[in-house]
This record gives structure tokens, C-alpha cells and sequence, in this order.
């Protein structure tokens, strides 16, 4: 009754070509299958070890009207699929009936989680269930991306149900509490809970605007995405400066970083003072824990909701996500924010 990776996500979308073209052109996916049905149209994408799916058509509209282009499923590779559905719902979950043959239950929001025995996890074939058809012609991929995994994914959720998820997820799925951070920025604040499969191969970092506080961004995501849903993807990168360069060479917009945040950085984190020049000019965020460190950016959102969004991420030994920078993230997203109007 343990989940032991991420299969694929699935990213609901109105205009398919827009979409597919950002993460191909945009940040290095390649295109490897389609799937034709009734009511919608799938898309397989996959760099590295992730696999993104990316599906328009009526049978969409409603999760569309509701929470605009967002993420729908996030599935899930089981040891076994009816102990861990059963587990699921003794937690709370609806069961959802099947999609293309496999269970399905509900997740955070209106977001669901396909559940699929373990054995399908290789990446090489597509999810099961559907009628892929590989594209044609057949990608010439002359250069791998610079995505390696889906490092972990962030969750927006109401303030008071924060621990109410994370008992979820330890119930339904035997993943467990990993850490937790509280971060005030001014009459602001959020608190987050990460959560974690005993493999390591999933991750969610369940996020929350604190009640007690003056609304904030996090407050203006759950309106705008009608409740509770998928923040951001974190995809794991070996080199992240290239991979800025090249994302945000072909297109793809990144947050951006004060310099003041440099000109302190150095005393902040020792032994990367030779780094900080690099890390200034593509804006890229660094911390360190007790195993090391970490790099990481995030984008602005692609979508016309400003929700969901994504982040590079390179670790250096570091098992954390950034604890000085998650009030950078909060900050700059604030900016953008505020910005925008």
C-alpha cells in the first residue's frame, strides 16, 4: 500500500500546440507518442526520466472552466494498486471508477491520482492503458534536455487543511512527514509540511497561507485556480546555469532575483564566492544544508491564470528545498505579483 514513484503528470490544457511547444521549444522536452480518443487528445512528452502528458478536449472542459490549465493527474506507481487504493480511501479518498483500465482516486483539490503496478514504471514505454501512437516522424533528438526528474511538486493548499493533507498522504499513500518551514514576510506568512515516499521518488511539498495573516499570494492562487492545486513542478537539472541559459535562450521567463540578494550571498554561504558572479547574471537562487547545497530558479507562470509554474533545481548533496529560499521564492513571486497589478 505504498506508492513508489511518479509514472507521469498530466497537464489539462486548451490549446494543446501553445502548451507543447513550451516545453519543447521552450525547455527540452521531446515529443514521443499521441493518443487520439472520444472527448479528448493526449500528448506524451518525456526528457530525462519525466514524463508530462498533455491532454485538450471536451472531456477537460470542466476541469478547465474551473481551474484553468493546470495539472489533472499526478500517477502514481504502486506496489500494489488495490492495497493502496483500498488504503486511499479508508483515508478519505473518492474512489473515481478507472481510466483506461487502471483506478483512480481523488488527490488534493480536483486533482486525481491514477494509481499503476510498479512494473510499468520504466520510462522507456509509454503509461499504459491508452493507444499511443508514436510520433511521426520519429524525433531526431541530437541532444538529451537538461532535465533529469521530476525532483518534487508543490501544493498549494487552504491554511486550515495543511496537516489535514499531510495525514492524508501518510494514510492513503505510506509516504511520510520529511520537514516543515513556517516563512513571515511582512503581515504575510506560509507554512508547508513536505511529505515523502519511502522510495524517495515522490515528493510533495504541501504549501499553505497562514489564516491568522493578511491574504497573500498564496491566498491569490487558490482563487485563482478555484481551490486547491499543483504550484509548481520541480524538475532536477546536473548543471543549472546552462539550463537557465538555454531555457531562457529559447523563450522560457524566469523570476527574477534582486541584486541585493548577491552582494550578501557570498558571506551567507561559504566557498561559493568564486559562484556568485554566475549565479547573479542568470538570477539563480543558492542554499545550503547540513549535506551540501542546492541551486535552484523558478519561472513565471506560461499560463493565462498565473498558477502553475516551474523550477530548476541542482543538488549538491543538499536533501532539503531551500529553506532561506523559499522566502526568496515568496518574495519574488510577491514582485511579480505586485507588479502585475
Amino acid at each position: 500500500m505504498t506508492v513508489q514513484d511518479v509514472s507521469h503528470v498530466e497537464l489539462y490544457t486548451r490549446h494543446a500546440p501553445t502548451a507543447v511547444d513550451y516545453f519543447v521549444s521552450g525547455m527540452g522536452f521531446t515529443r514521443v507518442a499521441d493518443s487520439v480518443e472520444s472527448d479528448r487528445s493526449s500528448i506524451l512528452l518525456r526528457q530525462g526520466k519525466t514524463r508530462l502528458v498533455v491532454t485538450s478536449g471536451p472531456g477537460t472542459t470542466r476541469f478547465l472552466d474551473h481551474h484553468g490549465d493546470g495539472i489533472a493527474d499526478i500517477a502514481f506507481t504502486c506496489d500494489d494498486v488495490t492495497a493502496t487504493r483500498d488504503a486511499a480511501a479508508a483515508a478519505g479518498a473518492r474512489s473515481l471508477g478507472l481510466s483506461h483500465g487502471h483506478p483512480v482516486v481523488s488527490g488534493f483539490g480536483d486533482v486525481t491520482h491514477t494509481l499503476l503496478p510498479h512494473a510499468t514504471a520504466a520510462t522507456a514505454e509509454p503509461p499504459p492503458g491508452r493507444r499511443w501512437v508514436p510520433t511521426t516522424p520519429a524525433p531526431q533528438v541530437t541532444q538529451e534536455g537538461p532535465v533529469r526528474l521530476l525532483d518534487h511538486i508543490a501544493v498549494c493548499v487552504e491554511g486550515h487543511r495543511l496537516t489535514e493533507y499531510a495525514d492524508f498522504y501518510e494514510s492513503a499513500f505510506g509516504m511520510s512527514r520529511y520537514s516543515s518551514e513556517y516563512v513571515a514576510v511582512g503581515d504575510q506568512a506560509m507554512d508547508s509540511i513536505v511529505v515523502r515516499s519511502d522510495s524517495g521518488h515522490v515528493t510533495f511539498t504541501l504549501v499553505a497561507p497562514d489564516p491568522s495573516k493578511e491574504p497573500g499570494q498564496l491566498d491569490a492562487f487558490l482563487e485563482r485556480n478555484g481551490g486547491a492545486g499543483a504550484q509548481h513542478l520541480a524538475f532536477l537539472v546536473d548543471e543549472i546555469i546552462p539550463a537557465v541559459r538555454y531555457m531562457r535562450g529559447n523563450g522560457t521567463e524566469f523570476l527574477s532575483t534582486p541584486d541585493s540578494y548577491y552582494d550578501v550571498l557570498a558571506e551567507r554561504i561559504t566557498g561559493m564566492r568564486e559562484e556568485v558572479a554566475q549565479l547573479r547574471a542568470t538570477q539563480v537562487l543558492a542554499d545550503r544544508d547540513d549535506w551540501g547545497y542546492l541551486l535552484q530558479l523558478f519561472s513565471r507562470s506560461p499560463y493565462e491564470r498565473n498558477t502553475l509554474f516551474f523550477e530548476l533545481i541542482q543538488r549538491q548533496g543538499s536533501r532539503g528545498f531551500g529553506s532561506a529560499n523559499i522566502r526568496a521564492l515568496y518574495e519574488a513571486v510577491e514582485r511579480d505579483r505586485l507588479a502585475a497589478g
